[in-house]
């Protein structure tokens, strides 16, 4: 009978110190997470994101324009308040115009958003496990210390004597004050009246775009409304236009003849090009990726028009439009420096840097321009400077080429001068690239080492000079796909897609590939 109560007894010891470790824990946790602020960049803006209970993702933007939320449908109520700081575009229109076109292909922000909360509630979980264990810890310890005679002294002593009532009371003063100045301090919990974006913009209902999108969406309601209604408007339209024609075409997609998907064991890349932040474009070219079971994509760059750090959402977009499928790319002269590269790696994407890669077989060659230009201007730096760097990539990558032990089946280059003297040397099968923004070839060119076949891509993003970004297509947008057997590329078929929302496929074209044994040229197999 005593065993069994010397043992419920311990039973009950180790519940209680576990409940303690837990409740410390969930307490600590809680707490980091809601007091973790993280710095990032979301479209054109610096922001801050804190992590929050109330279920939803708010955005604030500043006293000229209203606050916006929507459900997180994240579990445990988790949310998020996203607070929008300065922008390097100077234009509040323009700034507001370039947010709306994000809008309308959110999910590379989005993912940014999610992956820190999932880091800081990642960290917060550790903080609170240390918290947990320490507390345990610590009273087990003072328990063994202590030991079970001092323990029946403090209980017969009790109650304690003022002295050490004092003592405890403010040892128990001192906790609580460090309990509430950890606790969130409010700032959340401010008096805003929240209405569907739907009853301050009544217009969404007579726009023919999909805007089934913005139904969740809650706009807080006061001057800020107002004040801003003008600017709002304009914004709104933006995101309708781009809703209605980007959906269009991508729906389109699904219904247009003639793309051609890879036949026995063949394999299908999508090439994308000069996207320069047009993120609505992803959304058609997946589609088209889709119509094509493409097995990887190919990007020759320029997916930025400054290379700036906070153009990093075209980078995000592309990941997450392509997020099941390897991306190999190179970047182009207006992703100068290394930010956008470096990007890129983080992304997950193969950037080539003037070694061959390998992906099912086929030999990719490739590597970034090495000049730099910016938004309006030509290249940055010595023009003599930029030539010479041109010509000494070109060598680099026809030396690489023409000494591999397996030929290269595709050499990817941001501008075809990267790759002059592989071309003419014929030691790849195809060079692709872009950075013209217009269509050049396909065109058949034999060296002393065989056939190269070199195609240049149109803007994948419709660009006009180094700007795409908009509602609509500025001009005619290009996709390529390249069909691929035994690892080399036998056939082309690029996708053109018009500012009048016309698709045009084009022919599917065989490639001739050199012979590796007899260095003759034959034509693909069928």
């Amino acid at each position: 009978m005593v065993a069994g109560g010397v043992m419920a007894g311990r039973v009950l010891r180790i519940a209680a110190l576990l409940v303690v470790g837990l409740v410390v824990g969930l307490w600590v946790a809680a707490a980091s997470f809601l007091h973790s602020e993280r710095s990032v960049t979301l479209g054109a803006h610096a922001a801050t994101v804190n992590g929050t209970f109330d279920g939803h993702a708010t955005v604030q933007a500043g006293p000229l324009l209203p606050e916006f939320r929507l459900p997180s449908n994240a579990p445990f109520g988790i949310g998020a308040t996203i607070v929008l700081h300065d922008s390097p575009i100077t234009n509040f229109e323009e700034i507001l115009a370039r947010d709306a076109a994000i809008a309308a292909a959110p999910e590379g922000e989005i993912a940014k958003v999610e992956a820190e909360l999932r880091d800081v509630a990642l960290e917060s979980a550790v903080r609170g496990l240390a918290a947990a264990v320490a507390t345990v810890t610590a009273i087990v310890v003072v328990w063994r210390i202590v030991g079970p005679e001092r323990r029946a002294e403090l209980v017969a002593s009790w109650p304690p004597s003022r002295g050490a009532a004092t003592v405890a009371g403010t040892l128990a003063v001192v906790l609580v004050a460090s309990v509430w100045v950890a606790l969130p301090n409010g700032r959340d919990q401010r008096n805003v009246t929240w209405v569907p974006i739907a009853t301050e913009f009544p217009e969404l209902d007579t726009i023919p775009a999909d805007t089934s999108a913005l139904r969740s969406v809650e706009v807080s309601k006061g001057a800020a409304v107002t004040g801003g209604k003008a600017l709002l408007d304009g914004a709104i339209a933006t995101y309708s236009e781009s809703v209605e024609f980007y959906g269009d075409l991508a729906a389109k997609v699904e219904d247009v003849d003639g793309i051609r998907a890879p036949e026995g064991d063949e394999i299908t890349a999508l090439v994308v090009t000069d996207r320069h932040d047009n993120i609505t474009m992803d959304q058609v070219a997946k589609a088209i990726a889709d119509r094509a079971d493409i097995s990887f994509v190919m990007n020759l760059g320029d997916d930025t028009s400054n290379g700036a750090s906070w153009e990093d959402f075209s980078i995000r977009s592309l990941a997450t439009t392509f997020e099941d499928y390897p991306v190999y790319a190179v970047a182009g002269n207006h992703d100068q420096g290394p930010y956008i590269r470096e990007e890129m790696e983080r992304a997950g994407f193969t950037v080539l840097d003037g070694e061959i890669e390998e992906f099912e077989g086929i030999s990719l060659l490739g590597d970034s321009d090495p000049r730099s230009s910016g938004l309006t201007a030509g290249y940055t730096g010595n023009e003599g400077e930029n030539i010479g760097a041109i010509g000494e990539q070109s060598e680099a990558l026809a030396e690489t080429a023409c000494e591999a032990d397996e030929r290269v089946g595709v050499l990817m280059v941001h501008s075809s001068a990267s790759a002059r003297e592989t071309i003419e040397r014929g030691c790849a099968d195809l060079v692709l690239s872009g950075h013209l923004h217009r269509q050049v070839g396909p065109t058949e060119t034999e060296g002393e080492e065989g056939i190269t076949t070199a195609l240049t891509t149109a803007s994948t993003g419709g660009a006009v000079y180094a700007f795409a970004l908009g509602s609509k297509l500025r001009r005619d947008a290009q996709v390529t796909l390249v069909t691929f057997d035994d690892g080399r590329p036998v056939g082309l078929q690029i996708v053109t897609l018009k500012p009048g929302a016309i698709i045009e496929v084009g022919d599917y074209t065989e490639l001739t590939v050199s012979d590796v044994d007899d260095d003759t040229a034959t034509p693909a197999p069928q």
